[in-house]
């Protein structure tokens, strides 16, 4: 009786095994890309609620170069980074500036892309520079935790200082006349701008000495699979994937940038 019962457990534990072992090799097959899907055209979704935008093209060109199926996570800003570290998700695509405070915690590719900051002011402010909102009685709106959030803490600490958590809030703020300036990158302030000519002035030159990189996140201690991504970024840079990227989604901002002499984001 004890031989049998011994027997059966054994059989189990094999079966369950198997099962886990099956599952580890499905996983080994999906890239699972972490974004926030609501930072058009870079992270967004169509009418039917399918991931769409530069970044979600970009993740199915490196799906492809590392022979993976991509399965996006739309995940909110603040969660992308704990989705990380909890293996939750694999990497992060999601127009993520590298800096040095995230870069304790987790690591990036080299860069894919670069940005500045710029302001979306109201028309009304008359607000010319970035340096007109370092004071008492200006508002400022950003959106929590990104680099315009951290330039405004530690630049205009005499402005008023509003925090939300949608960009969209940000610039409703400006567009109402709440907010005399938002600060974000470049290509999302000339969006908007060009959504609400009416009431908003874009100002485009960048006020930082270097520029912002956005880069792929991952896991620290995974040199495998950075190298593998860097190498990805490297042909893709040559073979005209970016390109094609910011004439598909970017092309008026692109002829714009261009006019105004101003460094394109790739």
């Amino acid at each position: 009786m004890k031989k049998m019962l011994l027997a059966s457990l054994l059989i189990m534990v094999t079966l369950f095994s198997g099962c886990g072992n099956q599952e580890t090799a499905q996983d080994k097959n999906i890239l699972k890309v972490g974004m926030e899907l609501a930072y058009p055209p870079f992270e967004m979704s169509n009418k039917d609620g399918v991931p769409t935008g530069v970044s979600v093209d970009l993740a199915y060109a490196l799906g492809k170069a590392l022979g993976k199926e991509v399965k996006i996570e739309n995940i909110a800003w603040d969660g992308l980074i704990p989705s990380l570290k909890t293996k939750k998700v694999d990497i992060i695509i999601s127009s993520m500036t590298i800096t040095k405070e995230r870069a304790k915690t987790i690591s990036f590719s080299e860069p894919y892309a670069q940005s500045s900051l710029a302001v979306l002011a109201n028309k009304q402010s008359g607000i010319k520079d970035i340096s007109e909102l370092n004071q008492a009685g200006k508002t400022v709106a950003v959106k929590k935790g990104s680099t315009g959030h951290l330039y405004a803490k530690d630049n205009l600490p005499n402005a008023n200082i509003l925090v939300f958590d949608k960009e969209n809030a940000c610039v409703l703020e400006v567009v109402q006349g709440k907010a005399d300036g938002f600060i974000y990158d470049q290509l999302t302030i000339y969006k908007n701008w060009s959504k609400h000519k009416d009431t908003t002035v874009p100002l485009l030159k960048s006020f930082q000495k270097d520029f912002e990189y956005w880069g792929i996140a991952l896991r620290q201690n995974e040199p495998i699979l950075k190298g593998k991504i860097d190498k990805f970024i490297a042909q893709a840079k040559k073979d005209g994937t970016f390109d094609e990227l910011s004439y598909k989604y970017l092309n008026e901002a692109r002829k714009t940038f261009d006019e105004l002499n101003i460094p394109f984001f790739f």
